[in-house]
């Protein structure tokens, strides 16, 4: 896909969200099903099933995803797919490249062995390998407007209002 592909594929969208803002808000839902012997959530990504459990440092033993990775996955993805739709926006030709994610997590914090541990990323480090010939300072904007426009960074960057829920049932 080109730059001139890209534009006539998003022109459309983005006329019609200009006009109508209410039709550019998609509320995106992901469930997950828990099993009722093992410490396991059963994701369907629409894709494939995913079963998500403990990671080895609290207590699993590594064969089930890990939903901390999957978070990483997830920035990886974001942020991959939004640096090519940039490049290409941008003509700049990107040969190849990966996209990396690594995240710091005390497991003491959720595994409630010291109250003063993080439960959670204490830090998040994202970086690319590019492979292309562009110039330093289109690679700098390419940087510049995946940081932007990049959903999963821009929402672990600045979090929303989160909320919680339960309801329980016989």
């Amino acid at each position: 896909m080109n730059a001139d592909d890209l534009r006539a594929l998003q022109a459309p969208l983005k006329d019609r969200y200009r006009e109508n803002a209410q039709t550019a808000v998609v509320t995106m839902v992901a469930r997950g099903e828990l099993d009722a012997a093992e410490i396991v959530c059963n994701v369907d990504t629409g894709k494939a099933l995913v079963r998500a459990g403990l990671h080895p440092a609290g207590g699993g033993d590594g064969s089930q995803a890990c939903s901390g990775n999957m978070l990483l996955e997830a920035l990886v993805a974001c942020a991959g797919v939004t640096l090519k739709a940039v490049a290409t926006a941008l003509a700049i030709d990107l040969k190849g490249g990966t996209v990396t994610a690594e995240g710091d997590l005390d497991f003491r914090g959720t595994l409630g062995v010291a109250k003063d541990a993080p439960v959670g990323f204490s830090a998040i480090r994202l970086s690319f390998d590019l492979v292309t010939e562009a110039p330093a300072e289109q690679i700098a904007t390419l940087t510049k407007l995946t940081e932007r426009y990049c959903v999963i960074f821009q929402t672990l960057n600045k979090p929303p209002p989160l909320t919680l829920d339960v309801s329980a049932h016989g």
